[in-house]
């Protein structure tokens, strides 16, 4: 294996242990020296990273202010809304939420990077709602409550993607039922 690296193993594997015991149950033991090394692993390199493009940094110029700035709108947009606007969006988001569970536990075909951003969605507006609790005086004992009343209060009901759907099959069966009637 270290021969196929281009290695040579070091001293103390190959090399026989030292004579001073002629015990019979010593041979084939090898001494190995302290836990200290100087080897601090090899760096393999494949001759395609040389030519490669170097990668951006998330620093600086990079991809990261773009995100933020996005970040920023978002929030700015998301402030702008009432509490029951955000509330009618979380209950939505939650329902896409259930949908895409629903779309993955059937083996359907489905983005599995909506649900990290459905959560981030949605945990943005609940800590804008939280925030304002705040902003109010209200504690975090009471804001529990109120969020438990909140919750049981919530009606079932499709999520926005599926009410589309809907809408667009009623439009189909009734543009159907009308090229029957002539």
């Amino acid at each position: 294996m270290m021969m196929a690296l281009g290695l040579s193993a070091p001293s103390y594997i190959t090399s026989p242990p030292p004579s001073s015991t002629s015990s019979s149950s010593m041979k084939g033991l090898f001494i190995l020296p302290s836990p200290i090394s100087s080897f601090h692993g090899i760096r393999i390199q494949s001759p395609s990273s040389k030519s490669a493009a170097p990668v951006p940094s998330r620093g600086v110029g990079g991809i990261m202010p773009v995100r933020a700035s996005k970040r920023v709108d978002e929030l700015k947009e998301l402030r702008g809304r009432t509490t029951d606007e955000l509330n009618e969006e979380v209950i939505d988001l939650k329902g896409e939420l259930f949908m895409l569970r629903l779309q993955r536990s059937a083996r359907n075909q489905f983005k599995s990077s909506e649900f990290r951003r459905m959560h981030k969605r949605i945990a943005r507006m609940l800590t804008i709602k939280r925030e304002r609790e705040i902003e109010e005086g209200v504690g975090r004992r009471l804001s529990r409550k109120l969020d438990k009343k909140w919750k049981r209060s919530i009606v079932v009901r499709p999520p926005p993607s599926l009410r589309k759907q809907q809408q667009q099959l009623d439009e189909v069966q009734k543009a159907a039922d009308q090229s029957e009637k002539p």
